[in-house]
């Protein structure tokens, strides 16, 4: 141990002194590689850029030749979905170099300047630990792709999968490059040794590990897992490298099936709509129609105080369930209202904290992707689920607005004069073309015009006409605001995708260790019938919604839990509305919930400063999704 210190000693002092003699040369070193950091990032984000505007394009042709000239384009979604891979991955690696990736920093924060700098390094090091290690495996991937080739447009879907270790060497190299121009090398030093340390002991302890069984889940999701996210580091990775220890110690895998996980995670063609709902909101607030909605509401509503947050809730009923994806339904609504009412008055971190709880329970409003899927797998009538989960949702939202309404009895926010309806009417004519727009895409998208990956397009074709034309008519355009907010488009969407491809590479390696059977297994032989039956249901979802998506869940646990409730005569509806209810909290509950830190990057606040403010919410929710448990009319009454 003695000699161990005195050899980092030596190390340190003769790093310390080759720096100092080094003097100016460091100093242009840092010069030349901040520069060479900078101009690769501007080319990654005209890339991202042109990527999001070709998608963009490319989907609302396919709209409209299959549509309205019949002849539809066979090839769009192929290219879609291979040009979608590289936006994700682009997009991430413009959130890491601008700090917006979403990260846990309450426990840091406490900590002097000089222990969060060295805290800042560990999560650098981790980061090139993680991207360095996947490089490999994601070209040895991309190469095996090679010889699979699309059926529409027959390319190499090699293509499409070197995205990831191209994203990969980018990740690597933003850590290389922030570590040289912002770390020391006495904490580079000492946070390396830290991992090496961690490592060694996963890596001896291994065989033991391995003989306790399920047990070992705690030390690599809960003891590593934890820790990373403790430490400040972005979530994205602290999954990643959780699920990379348990795969390389344990779960004898080569570590490519990270590659290919996350691969099929941020592949999905739905999430398209993601950065496309989030350019939409940039769209709505440059054009000025977020900010007639909310003058229209606020018309209306502004004189009751609290009004506003009526509002949001409003609108993510409206929206919710249109793209299938919730992390889509909160970037079609925040961007679009939220600095509105930041200059209302609103708190921001109130109005993350109240739209991760709006996200939480809307999952149950047709259409929903989740009930179609809950369906698809379990023989449930998607028909029946679609009437089922309106009237558990509206309970949902009441309850919320209760909230709403008991907070804001003791909140200072500013409140004016009933306005007249002279007002009223003016803004409701200004109002009227963003009113219209979620109509437009829920009648799109049940009326087969466009899947719920195409209807953003429509939505950002819609509202471009709408700016030409006010350009135009009264001009006012602010022209120069466009290109720096689509790359933090990009920047906003890579960031929660690779939170949602991570967690769906944790989420096999959770299902392949067995802990999904053992689970079942403990569930239908729980003491308390019906009502211990739901009761841990709704504990047993909430943990796996924190961290699972709510498809991959369904589809991995759905088919073998729900042959035990209908065994106990519970109706397939009304349990799987309970689930779904159940699923939304744990997402969106933190530490841990995928959900939380999305709705905290799309509300563009720090989400340690949400926490204290979600938990009311939660609560509520629990609450009523227990009361939605033990009272199935709520969501079969209707059938």
């Amino acid at each position: 141990m003695v000699k161990t210190g005195a050899i980092y000693r030596s190390l340190v002092l003769s790093v310390s002194i080759a720096s100092q003699s080094a003097g100016v040369n460091t100093h242009v070193l840092s010069r030349t590689v901040i520069a060479v950091k900078n101009a690769v990032m501007r080319l990654v984000g005209l890339l991202a850029v042109v990527m999001l505007v070709f998608e963009s394009a490319l989907l609302f042709t396919g709209v409209v030749f299959r549509y309205f000239l019949h002849k539809p384009i066979i090839w769009s979604d192929e290219l879609a979905q291979s040009v979608f891979i590289w936006l994700c991955m682009f997009g991430a690696a413009l959130a890491l170099d601008r700090h917006e990736h979403m990260r846990l920093t309450a426990v840091v924060t406490r900590f002097s300047k000089r222990a969060q700098h060295w805290f800042e390094t560990l999560g650098l090091l981790i980061i090139l630990l993680f991207a360095a290690y996947l490089i490999g495996p994601g070209f040895h991937h991309a190469g095996g792709q090679m010889v699979v080739t699309s059926p529409a447009l027959n390319i190499p879907d090699g293509y499409r999968a070197m995205a990831i270790p191209v994203g990969m060497c980018l990740f690597a190299f933003i850590a290389v490059s922030h570590l040289l121009t912002h770390s020391r090398w006495q904490d580079i030093l000492s946070a390396a040794a830290v991992i090496a340390v961690v490592g060694y002991a996963l890596w001896f302890f291994a065989d033991f590990l391995y003989d306790i069984g399920n047990l070992n889940l705690i030390v690599f999701f809960v003891l590593v897992l934890g820790a990373c996210v403790m430490s400040g580091v972005p979530i994205a990775f602290c999954f990643g490298i959780a699920t990379l220890a348990y795969i390389v110690n344990i779960a004898e895998v080569p570590p490519s099936i990270v590659v290919t996980r996350i691969d099929e995670g941020a592949s999905h063609l739905v999430l398209l709509a993601v950065p496309l709902f989030v350019v939409l909101g940039v769209l709505l607030q440059i054009s000025g129609m977020a900010r007639k909605l909310i003058d229209f509401m606020s018309s209306v509503l502004g004189h009751i105080r609290g009004g506003l947050n009526y509002v949001l809730l409003g609108a993510m009923f409206l929206v919710s369930g249109i793209s299938g994806s919730k992390v889509a339904d909160m970037a079609a609504v925040a961007p679009a209202l939220f600095p509105e009412m930041k200059r209302k008055g609103a708190d921001e971190n109130d109005l993350a904290a109240l739209l991760s709880a709006t996200g939480a329970m809307t999952e149950t409003i047709p259409p929903s992707l989740v009930l179609i899927t809950i369906g698809a797998v379990c023989g449930v009538s998607i028909s029946a689920l679609f009437i089922g989960g309106l009237v558990p949702a509206l309970v949902c939202t009441l309850a919320i607005a209760l909230v709403c309404y008991l907070k804001s009895r003791k909140a200072a926010q500013d409140t004016r004069e009933r306005a007249r309806a002279a007002e009223i009417g003016r803004t409701f004519l200004w109002a009227l073309p963003v009113l219209v727009l979620p109509i437009i895409i829920r009648v799109c998208v049940v009326e087969g015009v466009a899947t719920a990956t195409e209807v953003a397009s429509i939505g950002i074709v819609y509202v471009i006409i709408y700016a030409v034309i006010m350009q135009l008519a009264i001009g006012g355009l602010e022209k120069s605001r466009i290109y720096p907010m689509l790359v933090e488009a990009t920047s906003l969407s890579g960031a929660i995708l690779l939170i949602i491809g991570v967690a769906t590479a944790m989420a096999w390696a959770l299902t392949q260790s067995g802990f999904s059977t053992t689970l079942v297994d403990f569930m239908t032989h729980i003491p308390g019938g019906v009502f211990g039956f739901m009761t841990v249901s709704i504990v047993l979802f909430v943990i796996l919604g924190s961290v699972l998506e709510g498809i991959p869940a369904i589809v991995l646990f759905g088919p073998l839990i729900f042959p035990a409730a209908r065994a106990m005569h519970i109706h397939e509806v009304h349990y799987a509305i309970v689930i779904i209810l159940a699923m939304g909290i744990g997402l969106f509950a933190p530490p841990l919930g995928v959900g939380f830190y999305s709705a905290s990057a799309i509300s563009k606040v720090n989400p340690d400063k949400v926490i204290p403010k979600m938990w009311l919410y939660l609560a509520v929710l629990l609450i009523t999704t227990f009361v939605i448990a033990f009272v199935p009319w709520f969501s079969i009454g209707f059938l």
